[in-house]
C-alpha cells in the first residue's frame, strides 16, 4: 500500500470498540494508535456489547472504572463511551480522531445499523470529531486473522488522517478474511445489501419446560454488485467506505411531496 509519511504525533487519539475493553482487537488498535502518538485514551464497554447499535443508556445509570493511566471501563454502549470519554474522561483537551475497533467480525452492507463499532464512530461524527470504524472479517466459527489487520491498518490510518472528512461523514474499514499475503488491494466502496433475513430466532426449551430465544445470525449469501463492501471482501481486499449520516432519501423526496400535495 502506498503510503505518505507525515509527523501525526499531534494528534489525541480516542480508542474505543464494541467487543469490550479486554478484547484482542482493542488491544491491537491501541497498539497502532501508539505507532502514531504518544497521546492515546481507551474508553470501552466492560463487557461485549455487539449489537448494541447507536443506543444510549437513558434509563440507567453510567459506571466509569479507570483500570490504569488512559484505560477506562464503562458500563454502558459504545455510544456511551464516545459521549463519557468526550464531555468527562477528556473533558479539557477532545480528541482529534475517534478509532472504533479492530472489531472481531465485518461490519458490511446492512451490519452498519446494528454495529456498536460503528455507533461509536457514528458519536465522534456527530460530535465533529473524524472517526475510523476498523473490523476484521472471519468465518463464523474460525479465528480471526488478526495479522492481516495488523500489517495494513497503519498505513491505513495514516493515509486517512491526512484527509479531510466531509461533514457528518465517517470511514468504515473491513479487512478481508485472508492472510495478509493474500491480500488483494484496497477498494473505496459503497455499502452493500444482503438478502432479507441473516437474522432470524431460534426458540427452544429450558430445563423447567419453559421457552426462551436466541436471535440467530445466518448470513444469506446474495448477489455482491461491484463496487460494494461485500464485493471487495468476496475477491479478498480491504473494504474502505465514506458513511455518512444523513439517511434521507433525497431522490424520493420529490414524488413524495407531489404525493402529498393538498393535505392539510
Amino acid at each position: 500500500m502506498a503510503e505518505t509519511k507525515r509527523d501525526m504525533s499531534h494528534h489525541r487519539i480516542l480508542v474505543t470498540n464494541d467487543d469490550g475493553i479486554h478484547a484482542p482487537g482493542i488491544k491491537l488498535l491501541e497498539k497502532i494508535a501508539r505507532e502514531i502518538t504518544d497521546d492515546v485514551w481507551v474508553v470501552a464497554p466492560d463487557h461485549e456489547k455487539s449489537g448494541a447499535g447507536h443506543s444510549i443508556s437513558m434509563h440507567i445509570p453510567i459506571r466509569l472504572s479507570q483500570l490504569s493511566e488512559r484505560h477506562f471501563a464503562v458500563t454502558g454502549t459504545p455510544t456511551d463511551c464516545a459521549l463519557m470519554a468526550i464531555y468527562e474522561i477528556m473533558a479539557d483537551k477532545r480528541p482529534t480522531i475517534l478509532l472504533s475497533g479492530i472489531n472481531r467480525g465485518a461490519n458490511l452492507a446492512e451490519d452498519v445499523t446494528y454495529s456498536g463499532t460503528i455507533a461509536a464512530a457514528m458519536e465522534g461524527t456527530l460530535l465533529g470529531i473524524p472517526a475510523i470504524a476498523l473490523s476484521q472479517v472471519f468465518e463464523l466459527g474460525g479465528s480471526p486473522p488478526w495479522e492481516t489487520a495488523e500489517h495494513f491498518a497503519p498505513s491505513l490510518i495514516n493515509q486517512l488522517l491526512q484527509c479531510e472528512l466531509p461533514a457528518n461523514t465517517l470511514v468504515n474499514v473491513n479487512f478481508p478474511n485472508v492472510p495478509l499475503d493474500q491480500v488483494s488491494g484496497v477498494r473505496v466502496t459503497s455499502q452493500g445489501q444482503r438478502p432479507p433475513g441473516s437474522f432470524t430466532i431460534d426458540a427452544r426449551i429450558d430445563a423447567r419446560h419453559v421457552p426462551y430465544y436466541w436471535v440467530k445470525m445466518s448470513y444469506k449469501e446474495g448477489e455482491k454488485h461491484p463496487e460494494t463492501d461485500l464485493h471487495a471482501i468476496q475477491e479478498k481486499a480491504i473494504s474502505v467506505t465514506p458513511i455518512q449520516l444523513d439517511l434521507t432519501n433525497h431522490g424520493w423526496r420529490g414524488d413524495l411531496a407531489k404525493s402529498l400535495e393538498g393535505l392539510a
